[in-house]
């Protein structure tokens, strides 16, 4: 916020709890009051808990999936309304979504998160059929590995293994990365909308 104040713009900070239906609809109130309305939603919060289904971790299954999915919907609810207006008053709005590669290829013990991204995903497909009309773009984007707190969440000692090596041997993708994909997405000429773009550091595989 105090960046953007300096650089002579408005910003607004407001903290929510996505899987809080309420808290949600609240804050996109106070966006359209304060802020006029949105024109880009980057629909990105979520949390990664991978561990072996046998563990029957379902507090995780559920964390994930409430938030994942659940919380997802929250704000494309309460934010929805508002891209179509900006997009009917000034020809276009975007929706951007943040799935992962989990979403396309397979993780051993990572299937629970997989399922939610793969969601979003698909979710986004058939968003971008029904909001494109209204010059609505909606966007799936499907990071490989980003250096996020997310890693931060996990607790099975076989997937924290495997991030630590992953760590090792290559670069991963920073927060900046995908912040400069999302601004490429929101400056292309209002005819093209790019539906399903995946990001990964140059040293993963898969």
């Amino acid at each position: 916020v105090a960046r953007v104040t300096r650089a002579g713009g408005r910003a607004l900070a407001l903290a929510a709890d996505v899987t809080d239906e309420a808290a949600v609809r609240a804050a996109a109130e106070r966006v359209a009051n304060e802020l006029g309305g949105a024109d880009l939603l980057f629909n990105n919060a979520g949390v990664m808990l991978p561990a072996p289904v046998e563990e029957l971790a379902t507090d995780q299954w559920r964390h994930q999936i409430d938030l994942n999915i659940t919380g997802l919907m929250n704000v494309i609810g309460a934010f929805v309304p508002q891209l179509v207006k900006t997009a009917a008053e000034r020809g276009v709005a975007d929706l951007v979504n943040t799935s992962s590669i989990a979403a396309q290829n397979i993780f051993p013990n990572f299937a629970v998160y997989s399922a939610t991204k793969a969601y979003v995903t698909h979710l986004s497909r058939h968003l971008r059929t029904e909001l494109g009309p209204k010059n609505v773009r909606v966007s799936a984007i499907e990071p490989g590995i980003v250096g996020t707190e997310l890693q931060d969440h996990v607790t099975d000692e076989g997937a924290l293994a495997w991030l630590e090596g992953s760590k090792q041997a290559m670069e991963w993708l920073t927060p900046q990365d995908v912040a400069r994909t999302i601004g490429f997405l929101a400056s292309l000429p209002p005819r093209a909308n790019l539906q399903q773009v995946t990001i990964m550091p140059t040293g993963q595989a898969s």
